[in-house]
C-alpha cells in the first residue's frame, strides 16, 4: 500500500511540470496574439500600461476555459510517454502493478483541472466579459479615437452614424467626416466636414466633436422640407450607447450571464428561437468543457503507454492535433445546435463522449497488452514520409 502511494505521488509530480509549462506557454501565445493591439494602445493612444494589463486579465478567463483542458491532456500524455520511452511502464508491470493502478493520480489531476475550468466558466467568464466591457467603454470615452475606425460606419453613439475617412492620432484630427444624426424626432441631419477634432468626457461617457468648414443638410420627414446650413465651426456632442451603469442593468449576452441567470432565461423563454438555443448551449458548455479534462486526460494515458518508438515531440504534435479535433467537433456542435438541427446538449457533449469513449477503449486494450495508439500512428506516419521522399527522388 505504501508503494502505491509513492508511485501515485511520483506520477502526480511528473504531471505538474508539463502542465505548468503548457499553461504558461499557451498564455504566452495568447499574449503574443494581442501584442500588436497592445503596442497600438500604448504608443498611439497613450493608454496606460495598467489599463492594458487589466484588459488582458479580463480577457484571460475565456482562453483559460480551453487552455486548461488542453494542458491537462498534454500533461498526462507527456508523462506516460516518458514512462513508456524510459521503460518504467515495463518495470511497473514486472512488479505486478497494473495499468488501472496508475489511474488514481490521473483522475485527481483531471479533477483539479476540471474544477479550475468550471470556476472559470461559471464565475470567471461572466466577470471578465462585464469588466472588460466596462473598462473598454471608459477607455473609449477617454480616448474617443480608439472607438472610431477609419473607413468604417461607426454606430457606437446613440442615434448617430459616424464615418471618418482618415484619423490623425498625433494631432487628434479627423479627415473627411460624415455624420447622420437621427436624435431629433422626424428630422434627419446629415453633416459633412473636411476636418474635425475629438475630445472625450469619461465622467459622462460622451464625446465632443468639433467640425470645421462643413455643411448641414436637414430633412423634415413630416413637412418634407430640406434646409442646408454652412458653418465654419460646429460642435456636436455624442453619447456612447452604453455606460458603465447601464451594463449592470442592461441586456446581457449569453457569455455575460451567471449560471442562475442562464437558468432563469431558459425557464422564462416563451419561444425556442436562435437566442434560446445559444443560451442553452452556453449553459451546457459551462459543464461540458470542464468534463473535457476527464475525456482528454483518459485518452492521454493509453496513447502515452503504447508508445515505444515515438519521440516526445511527436507526442506534443499528437496532443495538439487531438485537441484541434476536439475543438472542431465542439465548433460543429455549436453551429448545428444554434440552427436547431439537433438538441444543443448533443452538440456540447458529443466531443466528450467520442474522445472519452476512444480513451476507455484504448485503455482497455493497453491493459490487455493489445497494440494500438501512438506506435501505430508513428509507424504509419514514417511509412507515408518514406513514400513521399522516395516519390520525390
Amino acid at each position: 500500500m505504501k508503494s502505491f502511494r509513492i508511485i501515485h505521488r511520483y506520477l502526480f509530480r511528473l504531471m505538474l511540470t508539463p502542465f505548468s509549462i503548457n499553461l504558461v506557454f499557451l498564455m504566452f501565445i495568447f499574449l503574443m496574439t494581442q501584442i500588436l493591439q497592445i503596442t497600438t494602445f500604448i504608443v498611439n493612444y497613450r493608454v496606460g500600461v495598467s489599463t492594458v494589463f487589466w484588459m488582458l486579465v479580463y480577457a484571460m478567463p475565456f482562453f483559460l476555459i480551453f487552455i486548461v483542458p488542453m494542458s491537462v491532456m498534454m500533461a498526462v500524455l507527456l508523462t506516460f510517454l516518458r514512462l513508456s520511452s524510459e521503460n518504467e511502464i515495463v518495470a511497473l508491470k514486472a512488479g505486478g502493478i497494473s495499468i488501472y493502478s496508475l489511474l488514481p493520480p490521473v483522475f485527481v489531476f483531471c479533477l483539479m483541472g476540471s474544477l479550475l475550468t468550471a470556476f472559470m466558466a461559471v464565475y470567471g467568464l461572466p466577470w471578465g466579459r462585464l469588466s472588460f466591457k466596462s473598462l473598454a467603454l471608459e477607455v473609449a470615452a477617454s480616448n474617443a479615437d480608439i472607438a472610431i475606425k477609419e473607413r468604417t460606419f461607426n454606430d457606437s453613439f446613440e442615434g448617430v452614424m459616424l464615418y471618418v475617412n482618415r484619423t490623425d492620432v498625433k494631432r487628434q484630427r479627423l479627415v473627411d467626416v460624415f455624420i447622420e444624426d437621427q436624435r431629433k424626432k422626424d428630422i434627419v441631419s446629415t453633416v459633412v466636414a473636411p476636418e474635425g477634432r475629438l475630445l472625450g468626457d469619461p465622467e459622462r461617457s460622451t464625446v465632443h466633436l468639433r467640425l470645421f468648414n462643413g455643411t448641414i443638410n436637414q430633412v423634415n420627414l413630416k413637412s418634407r422640407a430640406v434646409n442646408t446650413i454652412r458653418f465654419n465651426v460646429y460642435d456636436i456632442t455624442l453619447h456612447l450607447k452604453q455606460t458603465g451603469a447601464r451594463i449592470a442593468r442592461g441586456p446581457k449576452d449569453e457569455e455575460e450571464m451567471s449560471l442562475s441567470e442562464l437558468k432563469a432565461y431558459l425557464r422564462s423563454a416563451r419561444k425556442k428561437d436562435a437566442q434560446y438555443y445559444l443560451t442553452l448551449m452556453e449553459y451546457h458548455k459551462k459543464f461540458s468543457i470542464p468534463a473535457a479534462c476527464f475525456a482528454l486526460g483518459i485518452l492521454g494515458v493509453p496513447l502515452g503507454i503504447q508508445s515505444r518508438s515515438a519521440k516526445r515531440s511527436f507526442g506534443i504534435l499528437m496532443g495538439l492535433i487531438l485537441f484541434l479535433l476536439y475543438y472542431l467537433m465542439l465548433s460543429m456542435g455549436w453551429v448545428f445546435g444554434e440552427s436547431g438541427m439537433y438538441p444543443p446538449v448533443i452538440g456540447m457533449w458529443a466531443p466528450n463522449v467520442v474522445f472519452g469513449g476512444i480513451g476507455i477503449l484504448l485503455l482497455i486494450r493497453s491493459a490487455r497488452e493489445q497494440s494500438g495508439g501512438i506506435d501505430a500512428i508513428w509507424f504509419f506516419g514514417k511509412r507515408i514520409a518514406a513514400f513521399l521522399v522516395q516519390k520525390r527522388g
